[in-house]
Order: structure tokens, then C-alpha cells, then sequence
């Protein structure tokens, strides 16, 4: 089973697990201030759950992708949507500064 590494904690999950899902279940948020609540409860559409990601995790889609192009991110900033990528093997996770935590 993958392991997800966030914030000091360590969550073990399916493979192809959605990431939101596996945090949330763990009681551990991707968003930052508002976002908490003023989120697109894992649509794709808001981009507040960006994360940084190292490890093994599916290819971003095209919904992810063209969220990703918009303000206030950029493909160039090493970003993923955490409710748009699945986990396929052992992950470290970094929520940045910045509403969108686009700020790694």
C-alpha cells in the first residue's frame, strides 16, 4: 500500500486513491485560510488544493491541466491539484504559502 507523507503524518491508502479523499479521510486539509470553506469540493474548477507532489502519482488530465494555466498558477510552478491526482506509489506532500498555496 502507497504511503502519503503530509504535514509529519504518514497515511497509507489504495493505490489509485484520490489524493483530496486520502487527506481529508485523515482529518488533514489541502487549503489554505477561506479555501477551507470556499473550495470546489474536489471539482477541479478552483485550484485551491494545489500541492506540491514527490513521488509516484498519475498524470495530470486535461481538466487539471487547463486549471493549472490560470492565475494564480502556471504550469512553470510545480504544482498539482490534489483533488485531481491519484496515487500510485509512496508520496510526499507540500501545501505552499498563499491562498492557492501557490507559493512552494
Amino acid at each position: 500500500m502507497p504511503t502519503v507523507s503530509y504535514k509529519g503524518e504518514e497515511i497509507e491508502c489504495e493505490k489509485g486513491a484520490n489524493l483530496r479523499d486520502v487527506l481529508k479521510e485523515a482529518g488533514l486539509s489541502v487549503y489554505n485560510g477561506k479555501m477551507e470553506q470556499l473550495n470546489c469540493r474536489g471539482a477541479g474548477s478552483c485550484g485551491s488544493c494545489a500541492v506540491q507532489v514527490e513521488g509516484e502519482v498519475s498524470e495530470p488530465g486535461k481538466k487539471e491541466r487547463a486549471r493549472l494555466w490560470f492565475p494564480p498558477h502556471h504550469p512553470s510552478h510545480d504544482v498539482r491539484l490534489a483533488c485531481q491526482t491519484k496515487v500510485e506509489g509512496d508520496v510526499e506532500v507540500t501545501k505552499g504559502r498563499g491562498l492557492f498555496g501557490q507559493h512552494i
